[in-house]
């Protein structure tokens, strides 16, 4: 992955690997490959969309790289320093947090809302006395639109958006750059959807984070990020700017599932040719040989079933990993 003029990346990720062994019976195991050789850069303020189907590996990316999963294989840099060390990755998570998929189990039921917030304010011991921490909580809660009288509250009385605020909150708690969104809005109404995404976009402006956001909803990620990666079965299948991945996707998968988003006109609606796929996603246990995308793909040869195609730069920006560009594209 090539840096973005002189500035050097806040997050890269080598080559990452996570695999999970699988009991098929009788004392045998075998590997479950989630994430198979990824590799990215997400710049400082950036917002990098991770898209595709469920099951692909994208949960596991974001994971995996703050170490929540160690990592089978790869390398995680963070502002120029390999992650390595006991002591590497616990300054690392004072810098990076996570905001979870489901906000009705991602808060502890028996904690108040100061509580949740305060957890890593404690964790890292970033207050100095309980008066400290009362101020930083209602710091926090205003930031993400609630106010001190929800603080005392658990979390069973709010609605999903003010659940999934909260938690917002307690992933700003540490000052965080770094920020990984795991479908933060899938749970929600859509109505609040916005309200939440417009939120991610104000705190990024007013605190200078950086985003990796994870989801499957490609309308939600084309407004939030600058750039977005593809993701197919542990694969990264492409990667470019948002507009350029819109307007000129150049995977067969990417394209299928450009396809596939509802268009607000109907008559561009009408107009536009659905690009369906055929046969089920294969499982991540019995992947396909070279390409993954292979056994769904209208323009595999054996050429796709023989090797997995290197993950390269075609145009200045935009990566993909397909034998068969020159014929499609």
């Amino acid at each position: 992955m090539s840096e973005t003029g002189n500035e050097r990346p806040l997050v890269e990720v080598k080559g990452l690997k996570e695999y999970f062994d699988i009991n098929i019976g009788f004392f045998r195991s075998k590997p479950l490959k989630a994430v198979d050789d990824v590799s990215f850069t997400i710049n400082k303020g950036e917002t990098l969309g991770l898209v595709g189907e469920s099951g692909c590996g994208k949960t596991t990316v974001g994971r995996t790289i703050l170490h929540l999963y160690k990592p089978t294989a790869g390398e995680v840099w963070y502002d120029g320093k390999l992650l390595k060390t006991d002591r590497d990755i616990q300054e690392f998570r004072k810098k990076a947090t996570m905001v979870f998929q489901d906000p009705y189990s991602s808060l502890n039921p028996r904690m108040t809302v100061s509580d949740i917030v305060a957890e890593p304010l404690d964790v890292h011991h970033l207050c100095a006395n309980a008066k400290e921490r009362e101020e930083r909580v209602l710091e926090l809660l205003n930031y993400v639109g609630l106010n001190s009288e929800h603080a005392s509250r658990y979390a069973h009385e709010f609605s999903g958006g003010q659940r999934q605020r909260i938690g917002i909150a307690r992933a700003l708690a540490v000052n965080p750059e770094f920020i990984v969104c795991d479908e933060p809005v899938s749970a929600l109404d859509v109505s609040i959807q916005a309200q939440v995404i417009n939120m991610f976009d104000d705190l990024q402006d007013k605190l200078g984070l950086t985003y990796l956001f994870i989801a499957h909803d490609l309308l939600v990620v084309r407004h939030i990020s600058d750039r977005i990666a593809v993701m197919y079965l542990g694969k990264m299948v492409e990667l470019a700017d948002a507009g350029e991945i819109y307007d000129h996707p150049l995977h067969p998968y990417s394209r299928s599932l450009l396809s596939a988003v509802p268009i607000p006109d109907p008559k561009i609606a009408r107009a536009n040719k659905r690009i369906a796929l055929t046969g089920d996603i294969p499982s991540p246990l019995n992947a396909p040989s070279g390409c993954p995308f292979r056994t769904r793909c209208p323009y595999a040869t054996e050429q796709c079933a023989q090797s997995m195609p290197p993950f390269e730069e075609v145009e200045k920006g935009h990566f993909v990993a397909c034998h068969r560009l020159k014929e499609i594209g």
